[in-house]
């Protein structure tokens, strides 16, 4: 059974903390989808993530190619074909009870100055743990990633 990090993001944009996170995630050995709910920035993320690092490439790609099963992170919006250990869910995108207790992490990803995904994330914080399932909440504001609450 997995478990929900929620981390709320307010130094550092999506574009830099996705990849420390997909980085750690491919460590630990796991294979990652990153569901958004926009195709475009899934497009932009992509180009992100292909601009990144030379010591840090993060193997991945769009879905809706033919090697989508064989990515080691596919980028979607829909559900992964990649047979993911983990989950990272941007911009809002859904996460089931199920997913959660299915894989061995979810990580919830939203941006600490917008008003709508902070209610966003609350509702998806409360839907989970009222399902029983197990979360973190992470904050960057002091200027280093703590862990603010568990359940």
């Amino acid at each position: 059974m997995g478990a929900a990090f929620f981390y709320h993001l307010t130094r550092r944009p999506l574009e830099a903390t996705l990849p420390v996170l997909l980085g750690k995630a491919r460590e630990a050995g796991w294979r990652i989808a990153v569901r958004g709910t926009d195709a475009g920035r899934l497009e932009w993320l992509d180009e992100k993530l292909w601009q990144g690092a030379d010591d840090g490439f993060l193997p991945h790609g769009l879905a809706g190619g033919p090697h989508d099963a064989d990515q080691p992170i596919l980028l979607t919006t829909g559900a992964a074909a990649n047979d993911p250990a983990c989950l990272m869910a941007v911009d809002g995108a859904g996460v089931t009870p199920e997913e959660v207790q299915a894989l061995e992490r979810v990580c919830v990803l939203f941006d600490g100055h917008d008003p709508e995904a902070l209610d966003q994330a609350r509702s998806q914080w409360k839907a989970l743990t009222d399902a029983g399932c197990s979360a973190q909440y992470w904050s960057e504001e002091s200027g280093r990633w703590e862990k603010k609450a568990e359940r």
